[in-house]
């Protein structure tokens, strides 16, 4: 009986073996096949598509999340102030400039999409 509890088991190091070996054939496969077809932009396309299409849903709840973020980013520094110490010149630096991109991204989200992809694109 525990014979077969060890074959059925994922733990069996035959079966690790298994895994590794389809893993390097497919790996093999794409690496043979991307001297003719040219899959490497297509999997990319592919990829920033799906991820895009994914953030799209999420937009609102990261956005949100970022301004408050920011916003406790200066609630922080004000308390700093408060408390009779001074924040250092680059988080301040650093937490005005997430604000201005946050507020950019918000305001103007197709026009830093172009700009982007122009950037990017070439």
């Amino acid at each position: 009986m525990s014979i077969e509890r060890k074959e059925q088991g994922g733990n069996n190091p035959g079966s690790k073996r298994a895994i590794i070996a389809s893993l390097s054939a497919l790996g093999g496969m794409v690496l043979a096949s991307s001297c003719c077809l040219p899959l490497a932009p297509f999997l990319l396309a592919a990829g920033t598509a799906g991820s895009s299409a994914f953030f799209l849903k999420l937009r609102p709840f990261l956005l949100a999340g970022s301004v408050l973020s920011i916003g406790f980013g200066f609630y922080q520094s004000w308390r700093a102030k408060q408390c009779k110490c001074q924040p250092s010149l680059p988080s301040a630096i650093l937490l005005w400039f997430s604000a201005i991109v946050v507020l950019l991204f918000i305001l103007f989200p197709q026009a830093i999409a172009n700009l982007l992809a122009n950037i990017l694109g070439g």
